[in-house]
């Protein structure tokens, strides 16, 4: 089985080109730049934003914060 490619610019053209998507973009980049200036991150740390709900908790690490947030199997009956 071979790997198909992804056409990046197809996917941003979609989604990534949107005025939503831009916001929500510029949203997270804001909050990024906060917690840099307060001292919470820093650039290049490995670090994402945990949220519950629309609140953003604590700063974990990339790999254990997308592991959480992932769906979850359902038990086949």
């Amino acid at each position: 089985m071979k790997a198909i490619k992804r056409d990046y610019k197809k996917e941003y053209a979609k989604y990534g080109s949107k005025l939503k998507a831009k916001k929500y973009r510029a949203e997270l980049n804001q909050i990024n730049r906060k917690s840099q200036r307060e001292g919470k991150t820093k650039k290049g740390d490995g670090k994402d934003a945990s949220h519950v709900g629309s609140k953003i908790k604590v700063w974990l690490e990339q790999a254990i914060n997308r592991a959480k947030n992932r769906p979850k199997k359902r038990n086949s009956v």
